[in-house]
C-alpha cells in the first residue's frame, strides 16, 4: 500500500468513527457576520443554492449546515478559517451509490436495504457510509471506498 493510499484510507477511517460516534457534537452558533469573509466567499462560491443555512464553531473551524435542491438534501461542510473545505457530508440516495458500492453491499449483506446514505469527501477522498437493514437480523452501519471495498462496519 502506498503512503497516500494509507492516508486517505486513514481519514475517510477517522471520517467513519466521527460518523459512528454517538456523543453529540456540539458547537458554538455564529452569524453569518462572525464568519470570516474566505470562509463566507468560498462557501457562496461552491454551493450558491444553499437553503437554510446555519453556522457553528467547532474547535478551530467553520461547519455549515444547508440544504439542497427540490428534495432538500442535507449538507454539513467544514472549513477552515481561510476557506479551505476540510470534509463535505452529504445526504444522497441510494440509487445516487456508485456500481461498486452497490455491488459490495448485494455481497456483503445480502437482503439488507440500504437506508440513510452520506457521501463523505475528505482531502479528495471519497466514502459512503449508511445504515443496512433486514427485518430479524442486526442493523448495521458500514462505510465503503467508491470502488465498493468495505472500510469498516459495526452493528448499530
Amino acid at each position: 500500500m502506498n503512503i497516500m493510499n494509507g492516508f486517505s484510507r486513514m481519514l475517510a477511517l477517522a471520517g467513519f468513527t466521527a460518523v459512528l460516534s454517538t456523543a453529540p457534537a456540539h458547537g458554538q452558533q455564529l452569524a453569518p457576520t462572525q464568519v470570516p469573509a474566505a470562509v463566507l466567499a468560498a462557501f457562496k462560491q461552491a454551493h450558491p443554492n444553499a437553503m437554510d443555512v446555519e453556522w457553528k464553531m467547532k474547535g478551530t473551524q467553520y461547519k455549515v449546515e444547508f440544504g439542497t435542491g427540490l428534495l432538500f438534501r442535507d449538507h454539513e461542510v467544514w472549513y477552515d478559517a481561510d476557506g479551505k473545505e476540510l470534509r463535505h457530508e452529504e445526504e444522497i440516495s441510494a440509487s445516487d451509490l456508485p456500481a461498486a458500492v452497490t455491488k459490495a453491499i448485494a455481497s456483503e449483506f445480502p437482503g439488507y436495504r440500504t437506508d440513510d446514505v452520506e457521501r463523505i469527501t475528505m482531502g479528495g477522498t471519497v466514502s459512503y457510509v449508511l445504515e443496512l437493514k433486514q427485518m430479524g437480523q442486526p442493523e448495521w452501519k458500514a462505510a465503503f471506498d467508491a470502488n465498493g471495498k468495505l472500510l469498516q462496519k459495526a452493528m448499530d
